[in-house]
């Protein structure tokens, strides 16, 4: 077993190395300075998104019990364009992406996680996680219909700029928000990483984990507050990517075939590094960036959940 999962450490390091040296190099045409400035702005945002969901993801299954949910069940992503969406709506499209300050991107993750710790810290009181779940699912669909709503009646030049603050992108990444970020995700994956035997136990399920000493109450709430944060950081910083976490922890279950978080943390965070230094260097340099990396995630995304949700069904069947 330690083999197997050596030797998929190995292959996903000889990936990720190999998809960072021709993202880095490949048609720079001698322009190095320039092009390693750029791309690696880039890279920077696309490392530092991938570490962040794969953390969040795998956190958030623990806690749920469920390969098949993701933190955006809370509707956070929802959330994240309602915010938006109010903002270009109230002030003008023009007026906010000229005024882009640190205060508005710590404003952004400072609301998304108010919102789902309330929302955590209410439902969890009476011990129930399913709760808790559906009314996430009913408020990312209120939060959606609200942001459709202002959308339908927002002028047409401003919904316009609005598209384009709510596609993710990897490319127009503001180098002091992406600074921050890393600062805030580095401590939070911290706390992840240094409760990891926890969430071991934790995934024996809520009566073995008590009774081997873990007050688990305050023990989930602390980590949906974390996820949340980790979700809101990556979200603020590029934008919306619902099926990137899904696609990338369940294969990391594949690969590794553990339950050992310290494990799956690194496995994923390789994993989700191959995945959007790969897609972005294809949408780039093979696509000729007739489509987003964001596009291509929820395409394969969607494509993989419906074929995970068959698989089950055919097991149990």
């Amino acid at each position: 077993m330690k083999r197997k999962i050596w030797g998929a450490f190995v292959l996903l390091g000889v990936l990720a190395v190999g998809a960072i040296l021709l993202f880095l190099t490949y048609r720079t045409y001698g322009n190095w300075d320039f092009a390693l400035k750029l791309r690696g702005k880039k890279l920077a945002a696309l490392a530092l998104v991938g570490i962040l969901t794969s953390f969040a993801t795998i956190s958030f299954q623990t806690v749920t019990e469920n390969h098949f949910l993701t933190p955006n069940i809370l509707g956070l992503d929802s959330l994240y364009v309602l915010i938006q969406t109010v903002s270009f709506f109230v002030f003008g499209g023009a007026q906010m992406l000229s005024q882009q300050s640190l205060a508005q991107f710590l404003g952004n993750i400072f609301l998304v996680t108010l919102l789902s710790t309330l929302l955590a810290k209410a439902l969890l009181k009476n011990r129930n996680l399913f709760l808790l779940l559906m009314v996430g699912m009913i408020l990312g669909t209120f939060f959606s219909s609200i942001s459709t709503f202002l959308q339908v009646i927002m002028d047409p030049n401003e919904y316009d700029l609005l598209q384009g603050k709510l596609f993710a992108s990897f490319g127009n990444v503001d180098s002091q928000f992406l600074g921050i970020a890393a600062v805030l995700g580095l401590v939070l994956i911290s706390l992840l990483w240094y409760w990891a035997p926890k969430l071991d136990v934790l995934h024996l399920g809520r009566d073995q984990a008590i009774n081997l000493g873990i007050q688990v109450d305050h023990f989930q709430l602390v980590l949906l507050i974390i996820v949340s944060m980790l979700v809101a950081i990556s979200t603020a910083l590029v934008g919306p990517v619902t099926f990137l976490g899904f696609i990338v922890v369940n294969v990391s279950y594949q690969l590794f075939a553990t339950y050992e978080h310290r494990i799956l943390f690194s496995g994923g965070a390789l994993l989700a590094l191959v995945a959007l230094v790969g897609g972005q260097f294809l949408v780039e340099q093979v696509f000729s960036l007739n489509t987003t990396l964001s596009v291509v995630i929820e395409f394969v995304g969607g494509i993989y959940f419906v074929a995970k949700i068959i698989q089950e069904r055919g097991k149990q069947a």
